[in-house]
């Protein structure tokens, strides 16, 4: 009996949890866990002839897709698809899961987050993690020496999901590379161009595309004092500028990885340099970083870059910002991320997505990324033998989080409308905004607008609703 009271407790501490969490309005994936959590203290209480309760939901970083995002996610495909392939790409296909081995070592400290699967009695295998490691082992195995490829496929993360920014542990990549020998800079610039072109097309809003080069790093460590073999740790490190303040960022160096003050501070006044081609000019006099080897020959590519850029006439774009750091290990030369300049405003964001959204909104982050890799193929060659490559990924799932927000009110065609079922139905497919049009709105020469998240409504005259809805869904 005294064990049945402590679960009766238990059952009775959990209810409470699950109750906060939705009078704060947590995020769903949250409140889900708790409720599984109370589903399964119930079970064991025996009730229902004692059968065990299952929870019917996704897994946790996944989600379903309806027609209506289907639709948006196929329009977003076809952009995409349709420039790689007028920029001459084929495209290529390759298993879901690798070959443990293959994978392993790849990834620096993100390599935690691969999926390992249980040995079947043979084979250590795991999901991949991108689809640029899967392409360099299918190059060595094929013995392909030149190929511009495109290919888009689910991977697999083991991430801290974070489904309103976009972030799943299943998710669409969608990749181009170009392999094999080139003048330098061009196929670099050439991917450049098609990031530049896709997020001009989708129509996103704003973006600029950070550039750096893997050696004007090594360069800039070395020249601070960084030992040699805490490059790839420091790497990673700086790559966190983007979502935490240099000051949290100088702590890590120091206190986790041993930097002392002084070196850190030294890297610090260089990470926090931007420009274009002028900056890279005025690097290749700096008395420390133009007589290191490394750094003299990034800096010499990433101002022919930008010559190249500026006749792509994508420069207005594109920034050389020394803070881009990219942590993935297998970066050899220039390295690229773009990211979206505004953050998806709370007002227009779903209902589920609204719970863990800030007043401010939802920052998006980066959309796109890469760089080049020249020592990743002859890392499977049997002979070591080199293939140079460069490529980007396109973050496809952030984009459709824009776009299914960025989309259309619907109009539900019915004989007798009830406007409560209406605006259920705006709740339960995410869209953000509902006209409303009665008899005293017609009389007023208004519209009512009405937040479906907030449920505020506003009358807006008709001839700036226009107006009105792209103010709040832009």
């Amino acid at each position: 009996m005294a064990d049945k009271a402590q679960l009766q407790e238990a059952i009775k501490t959990q209810g409470e949890v699950v109750r906060k969490l939705k009078s704060e309005k947590a995020s769903k994936e949250q409140i889900d866990e708790e409720v599984a959590k109370l589903l399964q203290l119930k079970a064991q209480l025996g009730g229902d002839e004692g059968k065990h309760v299952f929870v019917l939901k996704t897994a946790k970083g996944t989600r379903d897709y309806n027609p209506k995002q289907m639709a948006i996610r196929e329009k977003v495909f076809s952009i995409i698809i349709s420039c790689f392939k007028r920029h001459g790409a084929e495209t290529i296909d390759t298993p879901v899961f690798e070959l443990k081995e293959t994978l392993t070592g790849k990834y620096g400290e993100d390599s935690k987050l691969i999926y390992d699967l249980k040995d079947q009695g043979g084979e250590l295998l795991s999901l991949r993690y991108d689809l640029t490691v899967p392409f360099a082992r299918y190059l060595a195995l094929n013995k392909i020496t030149n190929i511009k490829r495109y290919h888009i496929a689910k991977v697999y993360r083991r991430d801290n999901p974070a489904m309103t920014r976009g972030r799943y542990r299943e998710f669409y990549q969608c990749d181009f590379d170009i392999a094999g020998q080139y003048d330098a800079m061009i196929p670099d610039a050439e991917c450049l161009k098609i990031v530049y072109e896709i997020l001009n097309e989708l129509d996103l809003g704003d973006f600029r595309i950070k550039v750096n080069d893997r050696r004007i790093l090594d360069g800039m460590f070395a020249v601070c004092g960084v030992p040699d073999e805490k490059f790839r740790t420091i790497c990673s490190t700086v790559d966190k500028l983007d979502k935490m303040a240099w000051e949290d960022v100088k702590k890590e160096m120091v206190n986790e990885k041993g930097l002392s003050e002084d070196v850190a501070d030294r890297i610090g006044e260089y990470v926090s340099m931007q420009g274009g081609q002028d900056l890279a000019e005025r690097l290749l006099q700096d008395p420390k970083l133009s007589q290191n080897k490394q750094a003299f020959a990034g800096l010499t590519d990433m101002k022919l870059l930008f010559s190249y850029l500026e006749l792509f006439q994508v420069t207005d774009k594109v920034v050389f910002d020394l803070s881009l750091a990219r942590g993935l290990d297998y970066y050899t030369g220039v390295i690229y991320e773009a990211i979206l300049s505004q953050t998806i405003p709370a007002s227009v964001s779903t209902p589920a997505e609204q719970n863990g959204a800030d007043e401010a909104g939802v920052s998006v982050g980066s959309v796109a990324g890469g760089g080049r890799y020249d020592g990743l193929v002859g890392m499977f060659d049997p002979k070591g033998r080199k293939v140079p490559c460069v490529g980007v990924s396109i973050g496809i799932e952030r984009i459709f989080s824009i776009m299914e927000q960025k989309a259309e009110a619907e109009v539900l065609y019915k004989k007798n409308p009830k406007l409560l079922s209406q605006l259920q139905h705006c709740e339960e497919t995410g869209i953000p905004l509902v006209a409303i049009l009665g008899e005293q709105e017609l009389k007023d020469g208004v519209v009512k607008l009405r937040n479906v998240a907030s449920r505020e409504e506003v009358d807006v005259p008709r001839a700036d609703l226009v107006d009105e809805i792209k103010k709040r869904t832009l």
